[in-house]
């Protein structure tokens, strides 16, 4: 089996420790149905507070622009086959962009009556669970390590953007909201059905493109290694070809 499939680098899924079903749990953490309705309330709040009204507003566009990207990207590959097999891409990780985007933010919004210090803590925290979902895409086989750093680095991008925008000095939003906020985090992994994200991607990539199939990792990397495979079987008819061509000396050598 070729590098591309067996390598540590883009298949670490094996060196990655932890029970399928914590990664499984973690995963969730990422997926659109759980983090946008949260992120919605935050905004309602913020919104509310005019201070904070630039902070929303920046937010908001840079999760939209995020999610547009994440979508095209999806789109691209699954329509139009626009992936690189060597790298094992396939379309930037939507949970991975989203748990990296809008984590950090809500993690904040936790603790936004806090001392800076315990703020900034806060939003640490935030992309650290962020990247924990970002490994449990690669512990599951979701995606490759390609996928889930562009998805990570954009939704980072988007979230240190708004950040940016947080206003001097502590916040007081009302107690429920906090708690509201991280009883929704640890409830809805474990409750909420499964998401259908993929399939809504799909559906609109196979409508746009007119393809009757979506086109699949699987088909991408059978295709490089048939590839690989055959230049790999042509390249010592290639060099007995090319022997006789080359000068006495050149041969010697």
């Amino acid at each position: 089996m070729s590098l591309l499939l067996s390598g540590p680098l883009l298949s670490p899924a094996s060196f990655i420790p932890g029970p399928w079903t914590f990664w499984f749990f973690v995963s969730r953490l990422g997926e659109a149905q759980i983090l946008l309705p949260a992120m919605a309330g935050a905004l309602l709040w913020l919104v509310l507070q005019p201070r904070c009204r630039p902070l929303a507003a920046v937010w908001l566009a840079a999760v939209t622009a995020a999610a547009v990207l994440t979508t095209a990207s999806k789109v691209a590959f699954i329509g139009y086959e626009l992936g690189y097999a060597p790298l094992d891409y396939s379309g930037i990780s939507g949970h991975a962009m989203f748990a990296a985007a809008i984590l950090p933010v809500l993690l904040r919004v936790q603790f936004a009556n806090a001392a800076p210090r315990r703020a900034a803590f806060a939003s640490a925290a935030g992309y650290a669970l962020a990247l924990l979902v970002a490994v449990s895409r690669l512990k599951l086989g979701a995606h490759s390590v390609a996928d889930v750093v562009l998805g990570g680095s954009l939704g980072v991008l988007a979230s240190t953007w708004a950040l940016r925008f947080w206003p001097a000095g502590p916040q007081r939003p009302p107690i429920w909201l906090p708690a509201a906020l991280a009883l929704w985090l640890v409830m809805l992994p474990a409750a909420a059905p499964p998401s259908n994200t993929h399939g809504l991607v799909t559906a609109l990539a196979l409508e746009i493109s007119g393809r009757p199939f979506p086109y699949t990792r699987y088909e991408m990397l059978r295709r490089y290694q048939q590839r690989a495979s055959r230049v790999a079987s042509i390249q010592p008819q290639l060099a007995a070809a090319v022997l006789p061509l080359q000068p006495p000396g050149q041969r010697q050598r």
